[in-house]
């Protein structure tokens, strides 16, 4: 009842999940209906590994700034309404505050934009930038989540790691700001296709775009909710290495498949606070699956660590470069403290 009177005060606004995973459902259907993009359009060739095939031969000015001016809007607009309602100082509540609210707006706002660009502009950001960033932005997000949920889940088997709860604490404090640029930057740099992995990536997005305007809400922070969205990454992954990387080959996908159940079940399944029972109940038979997988596939079992590894060594970097930053700026306080003391 108390929290209930606070909400009122607070003028939090009735949402429930299903509505935002609806409006999902209602934009992928948007863009299968405006499809098909890029018919008739004359695609530059392609050049093999580490090259974005779905990009104009001939871009023009207006093609480049019908992506560039957009994603700049976007981009503007959420970390405005992020430093809005930090300012605000919220409670995390059980509805909409009235940013987020505005940040749902600006999102479908600009998703419906992207797509109109696409249909009658086509080109994304990656006419200019290289695939490695769309893919790196997003990769970087995956290792800050794996630092800032050390401190309530642990990195192996619950196991927490004290020293990097100093790095972890300003990643949650300001994760909002790169999170929500690398998810519109990785949105802007694609056009929108009809592809399977184009579909699985938007179907992907569209939920990343849902979750980043819910900050302050009890919604934001649903471990079982922000678990999906953490796996939903490794069936993307898997998905886009079937159908493009190397169709019908083992390696690729059984990489990313399986390499994210390990992390799963080393790291992120201990999140959920369940039970030993209701570990083992999970962990069984995902292991019984993974081993009958590599009897019979035994040559790709030398793939399954590299997603782990690459997890928990790009964890350890983003822990040095936020420590490093954090050691930056006490420099800077301490040489401003200094130079007021000397005046004084």
């Amino acid at each position: 009842m108390a929290q209930q009177l606070t909400e009122n005060e607070e003028h939090v606004l009735p949402y429930k999940h299903w509505w935002g995973l609806l409006g999902c459902a209602g934009l992928m259907g948007i863009v299968l209906a405006m499809g098909p993009y890029s018919e008739g359009l004359v695609l530059e060739p392609d050049r093999g590994n580490m090259w974005y095939f779905w990009q104009l031969h001939e871009p023009t000015a207006i093609t480049r700034l019908s992506a560039w001016l957009p994603f700049s809007l976007h981009w503007i607009a959420m970390w405005f309404l992020i430093s809005r309602g930090r300012s605000e100082r919220p409670r995390y509540v059980f509805g909409l505050h009235s940013f987020n609210l505005w940040a749902i707006a600006v999102n479908a706002v600009f998703i419906l934009l992207h797509i109109v660009q696409t249909k009658f502009f086509y080109d994304g950001l990656a006419q200019d930038t290289h695939e490695a960033t769309s893919l790196g932005s997003v990769v970087i997000m995956l290792f800050a989540i794996m630092l800032m949920e050390n401190r309530r889940r642990g990195l192996l088997f619950g196991k927490k790691f004290k020293f990097m709860y100093e790095a972890g604490d300003v990643v949650r404090r300001y994760h909002g700001y790169y999170f929500s640029w690398a998810i519109i930057y990785t949105f802007w740099y694609h056009p929108v296709e009809l592809t399977q992995g184009h579909l699985a990536g938007l179907s992907y997005m569209f939920l990343l775009f849902l979750q980043s305007s819910l900050f302050f809400t009890r919604f934001h922070v649903n471990r079982w909710w922000t678990m999906s969205l953490e796996l939903l990454f490794v069936v993307h992954g898997a998905l886009v290495a079937y159908y493009i990387m190397q169709k019908g080959q083992n390696g690729p996908w059984s990489m990313f498949f399986f390499g994210g159940v390990t992390l799963f079940l080393i790291t992120q399944m201990h999140g959920l606070g369940l039970s030993r029972r209701g570990k083992l109940f999970i962990a069984l038979p995902l292991a019984g699956i993974m081993a009958t997988y590599y009897l019979l596939n035994p040559d790709t079992a030398g793939l399954l660590p590299r997603v782990p590894m690459i997890n928990y060594i790009g964890t350890i970097l983003v822990l040095i470069v936020v420590w490093l930053l954090l050691r930056f700026g006490n420099l800077v306080v301490w040489l401003r403290a200094s130079r007021m003391s000397v005046r004084e």
